[in-house]
């Protein structure tokens, strides 16, 4: 298997992969069923046919860019493993600032919350927090019929299905009329400029476009989000959301919320915004 992993090392370098070495060992694992220690030991023992093509079809869908989340099927994400596949984003290390900055605002896990995520996607939001406060109330939104039935398969085979209600709609607007307001909103929404998304990595167009950019200047949801939550949230209550380069937008003077503030990941870079809500704002 040694000869293999070279090989696909090199196919893979070749098609442009960043971490080729890393893609390489991954797939072959996944084509063998091993894990890492068990390839290593496993190096100078032959191939089987069966490994070999399904090893052959993994290699040609990364060739083409496709991403190794939706190849394997998986991605970790905070403490657990969410299925993965082309019906929602992938999710990404840095969401989890989000998760992070509700457990520094609401310490206590055994609060019975109300919370919510909207836009989720994979679900990895909101069945993380559902399952960091097992007396939490969670409901989820998205656009998306695809990425919500993904997110409840997610929310079953971890668990968590019988404490998150899932909604189809845009944004809060999902949301029953009758719902009552939230401890917290978190949304990863999608904030990609339709400028920044031409110089996006190939890999980033086999993901649902919907899901990465709003079209035009990555702030027209999160001004919406800034707009439109206020009513479902407590006073006292926080909206969480994630960003990137296009940044956070301003806040209009009659808004209720106040910036506490913004999130950056290890490298410096902004990733995010904590506003909570103060009341008789005028």
């Amino acid at each position: 298997m040694r000869q293999t992993l070279f090989d696909t090392t090199q196919r893979l370098q070749q098609a442009g992969c960043d971490t080729p070495q890393l893609d390489a060992r991954l797939l072959l694992q996944a084509a063998t069923g091993l894990d890492h220690s068990g390839l290593i030991i496993a190096l100078t023992q032959p191939i089987t046919a069966s490994q070999q093509r399904r090893l052959e079809a993994m290699v040609a869908r990364r060739c083409r860019r496709e991403p190794m989340a939706y190849i394997l099927g998986y991605r970790d994400f905070w403490k657990h493993r969410f299925r993965t596949d082309a019906r929602a984003l992938i999710p990404r290390p840095e969401t989890e600032h989000l998760v992070e900055a509700l457990l520094a605002h609401f310490p206590d896990r055994s609060r019975p919350l109300r919370l919510c995520d909207i836009a989720t996607g994979s679900g990895c939001i909101a069945i993380s927090i559902a399952l960091e406060y097992p007396g939490a109330t969670v409901i989820a939104t998205d656009l998306s019929a695809d990425a919500l039935a993904l997110a409840e398969e997610n929310s079953r085979q971890l668990g968590a299905a019988d404490r998150i209600t899932f909604y189809q709609g845009d944004l809060l607007s999902a949301l029953p009329a009758d719902t009552p307001p939230f401890d917290a909103i978190l949304s990863n929404p999608p904030y990609v400029s339709a400028e920044e998304m031409q110089t996006l990595a190939p890999e980033l167009a086999a993901e649902p476009v919907m899901a990465l950019t709003d079209g035009a200047d990555g702030l027209s949801l999160l001004r919406r989000l800034l707009r439109t939550s206020p009513p479902h949230l407590n006073d006292g209550g926080y909206l969480i959301v994630e960003t990137g380069s296009c940044g956070l937008p301003a806040l209009e003077p009659s808004a209720p919320l106040l910036l506490e503030e913004r999130i950056f990941d290890l490298a410096g870079l902004l990733r995010g915004g904590v506003y909570r809500k103060i009341g008789n704002h005028s």
